[in-house]
Formats: structure tokens, sequence, C-alpha cells
């Protein structure tokens, strides 16, 4: 699945099988679905999760409690706009490993 297929499927009802916990959470996020974005990221307690977790709590407008996460996660604070980070974050979380 590339960066496109996954925006597409947000128009979907359901995320695509296969995803993970983080890339859900960003499917989620992506349907202005924060609550349930932030418990598929809260039950991937890795740094994907920690840096998504991170993310959502950026765009919650609490900076202080995304620091914590982008430091467990091992990355610094974003300064980009909230929604070019999230197609960062989809991207690299798409990316072969």
């Amino acid at each position: 699945m590339d960066l496109n297929e996954f925006k597409k499927s947000i128009e979907k009802d359901a995320p695509p099988s296969g995803l993970g916990l983080a890339l859900e959470a960003l499917w989620y996020a992506g349907k202005g679905d924060w609550d349930t974005a932030h418990e598929r990221a809260q039950e991937q307690e890795d740094k994907d999760g920690s840096w998504v977790h991170a993310h959502l709590h950026r765009q919650e407008g609490d900076a202080d409690n995304a620091a914590y996460w982008y430091r467990r996660a091992g990355r610094p604070v974003a300064k980009v706009p909230v929604s070019e980070e999230w197609l960062n974050i989809v991207e690299a979380l798409l990316a072969p490993r």
C-alpha cells in the first residue's frame, strides 16, 4: 500500500486489513476520530506507537504530553504543520523496513 491508497481508504467504513495499530491510529485520525486513533496508538507500545501518540497529542494541542511521547519515540518534536506530519508518519510507516 502506498500513501495515495492509504488516503483513499479513509473514505471506507473500516481500515484496510493488515495495518499495524500505529497505521490504524493514523487512519482513524484521518477520519477525524481522535478517540479511536488514541486508543490504537496506546495499544502499540513501541517507538512507532509512541510517534503516532505524540502526533495525536500535538494535534490535540497538548504540547507537554506530545513532547513526552516524542521522547519515548526517540524523535524530535515536529515543527511542520500537523497535516504535513500526518503524511510524513504515514509514509514512514508504510515504507518497507
